[in-house]
């Protein structure tokens, strides 16, 4: 297992946490962390996340390990809960795990609080090391060389008890990051990072 921090606020301290040495993947994540930094764009997602505490169900499909809990509380993150996350969402092919940016958990509690729904959701794809990434760049065009899922800002996803088209619009009509609908798949790809839609 190989887990590696950088200097991200709601990351710093957390126990277990190693820099990689790859420059590259520093670069990468150094311009991740100048869009966490960033407060949420979109006024419905704001608003939609906006309380004293913020909860989130989730399931990674590759591994059935799951996330229950409340991931914001009295103005910020939790960081033993954002650990958890990190670790659930991590690439489970390379046992490797990235600091995610925790504005990815508003977009999804945001687009469910939207959704009127309760379900957990089912993570297909989380954090992707470069590695990974670049193996399933060459084996389909329609994933991208420079993906935010790198940067731990982006998730593949869906929500059981709603169609993924009715997902992908609630997420655009709120302006959130990147929304990708994959129908024929069954998810949705979600990100934190500029708006657009495919």
């Amino acid at each position: 297992m190989r887990l590696f921090a950088h200097s991200c606020p709601a990351c710093e301290g957390l126990a277990g946490a190693f820099c990689d040495p790859m420059p590259g993947r520093r670069a990468l994540l150094g311009g991740a962390l100048a869009l966490a930094a960033a407060p949420l764009a979109s006024p419905a997602l704001a608003q939609a996340v906006a309380g004293s505490t913020r909860r989130i169900s989730l399931r990674r499909m590759q591994t059935g390990e799951s996330f229950s809990g409340v991931y914001w509380r009295d103005g910020h993150y939790d960081r033993s809960a954002l650990q958890q996350l990190d670790w659930v969402m991590r690439d489970p092919g390379a046992q490797e795990a990235t600091p995610m940016d925790p504005r990815l958990f508003d977009v999804l509690v945001g687009v469910q609080g939207r959704l009127n729904s309760d379900a957990t959701w089912e993570v297909v794809s989380g954090y992707r090391a470069p590695e990974t990434n670049a193996a399933r760049a060459r084996q389909s065009r329609r994933v991208s060389t420079a993906s935010l899922h790198m940067s731990g800002m982006a998730a593949d996803c869906r929500l059981p008890d709603r169609n993924s088209l009715a997902v992908a619009r609630a997420a655009a009509d709120m302006q959130v990051g990147g929304v990708g609908l994959y129908r024929r798949d069954g998810f949705v790809h979600l990100d934190c990072g500029p708006s657009r839609r495919w």
